[in-house]
């Protein structure tokens, strides 16, 4: 009993000392989380009206740059998974830095919308998921007490990213142009190798010598035969069990149920702030000011995270995250129709600042909640296979937005549908866990039926007995003096 209690005590030091060596990274890593994640929209949000007079395009064709980006962001998740098994965080997020800076300063170079889709879209895209879901999976690790503090930290290089951005954005468009800007964004992104390369190994405490996510290749465990195409499908079949969570989506009902309510809230979810800027200028609003908006956003997420953090980290929240993430969620989508009312400064002033602080919430505890839904081993393909499914509705929600605007002319419409997509994915959220737990708590804890007492077990802990058959009636002294040495 004493050695239990020894060796968890520690445990609880050296996930402390962990806790407390990684706290200054995860600094780091919130700052290129948000460089990532805002980046992509903020940038298209400033530079749209550019790019549609520049190629000559509708909101739908200019729409999908952002919508190809953010899906691959997304769809990405398995092969960024591979990538972190077979080199590591750290590589994979310096790979990842390279692919979004040369994707970036190559758009600066393209002729064509079509080339705008493949080097801002696709190879920007896969370098933002390159460098976004590791960090996010090596937070899971690095924290396990103060998981909820470490996310929110940690998201607050969202909000850095909201408020600095906007403002250079602006800057960079009035002295360079979308080209010139988009040439200098692309050389900001290459700091994500430096950001990726401060990223503390993991260590496992059974084994000291050998990391968690090492930075050399694995070494194959077994040689599996080739050239059979049974063995090619039981292959696919592990890779896609390992990397993709299929099993947990059929047989986990709180992450089945977490996931159908996630892919559904990012169809409305990032539409906003691609159209917050042209929705502001279409509506005689300086583009400075508009951009102005933007870092407000970025200050409200920046004042509240932190605080929601310690927040969240009091013992009453523990097991009530998911509630307060739906209520946010409600609250970030019911913000939405507040563009519908005016378009003024002081209106829009009045949004951002709603829209904030519910989206401190959501980003804070996302994570959070995913990972409450399931084993921490699991984490990364879970993660994977959440990242495809909001990949579709990512790809498809702007330029549904688009075709909106081409037919309506009206840009609050847009405002108005995702008020009702993110909403109801909120109350959806809420009252499908509600009625999981409440189903939990109205099954009785099933009681095993008490073993009857043997005779010939002479220790009530031993469930050892002989029972003699007909056969053996001589026998029957013997088998209990051996029954009696036995115990």
């Amino acid at each position: 009993m004493n050695l239990r209690k020894g060796s968890k005590v520690a445990g609880d030091c050296d996930s402390l000392q962990m806790e407390s060596k990684t706290s200054e990274q995860t600094h780091n890593i919130g700052q290129k989380n948000g460089e990532i994640m805002e980046s992509e929209e903020v940038e298209n949000g400033i530079f749209y009206a550019d790019l549609q007079t520049e190629f000559q395009a509708s909101n739908q064709e200019t729409s999908w740059v952002p919508s190809i980006m953010t899906s691959v962001l997304h769809a990405g998740g398995p092969f960024c998974s591979v990538m972190v098994e077979r080199f590591g965080c750290r590589t994979t997020v310096m790979v990842g830095g390279v692919l979004s800076g040369l994707g970036m300063a190559a758009s600066s170079f393209t002729h064509t919308i079509t080339e705008l889709y493949v080097t801002a879209g696709v190879i920007t895209g896969l370098g933002f998921c390159f460098s976004f879901q590791p960090a996010v999976t090596i937070l899971g690790h690095y924290f396990m007490r103060r998981r909820g503090f470490a996310n929110a930290m940690s998201s607050t290089g969202t909000a850095l990213g909201l408020c600095t951005l906007p403002l250079l954005g602006n800057y960079l468009h009035t002295e360079l142009g979308w080209r010139g800007s988009f040439l200098v964004l692309g050389a900001v992104l290459l700091n994500c190798c430096v950001c990726g390369a401060v990223m503390r190994p993991l260590w496992s405490h059974r084994h000291r010598g050998q990391p968690l996510m090492n930075h050399g290749p694995l070494q194959p465990e077994e040689e599996k035969p080739k050239g059979s195409m049974r063995a090619l499908w039981g292959g696919l079949k592990a890779a896609l069990h390992h990397h993709m969570a299929f099993d947990l989506l059929c047989n986990n009902l709180r992450y089945r149920v977490f996931s159908v309510g996630i892919t559904w809230m990012m169809l409305g979810f990032l539409v906003p702030l691609i159209y917050l800027v042209p929705y502001a200028t279409a509506h005689d609003m300086e583009q400075s000011r508009a951009a102005l908006l933007l870092s407000i956003l970025g200050i409200v997420n920046i004042m509240v995270r932190p605080s929601i953090g310690l927040l969240f980290s009091l013992p009453w929240f523990k097991g009530r995250y998911i509630y307060v993430f739906s209520a946010a969620v409600l609250m970030n989508g019911l913000s939405n129709s507040i563009c519908c009312i005016d378009a003024s400064f002081h209106v829009l002033l009045v949004y951002v600042v709603t829209y904030g602080l519910s989206m401190s919430v959501v980003g804070s505890l996302m994570f959070t909640v995913l990972m409450d839904t399931l084993d921490m081993s699991r984490f990364p393909a879970a993660l994977g296979l959440l990242a495809i499914m909001e990949s579709v509705t990512l790809l498809i929600g702007p330029p549904l937005a688009g075709i909106l605007v081409d037919r309506t002319g009206e840009y609050f419409y847009v405002f108005f549908a995702c008020s009702a997509t993110v909403a109801s994915s909120a109350v959806f959220l809420m009252v499908s866990f509600y009625c999981l737990d409440r189903k939990g708590q109205q099954v009785p804890p099933q009681v095993s039926p008490p073993k009857l007492a043997s005779v010939n077990n002479v220790v009530p802990q031993c469930q050892y007995s002989s029972v003699p058959t007909k056969g053996d009636k001589d026998k029957a002294s013997d088998s209990e003096t051996g029954d009696v040495s036995c115990l």
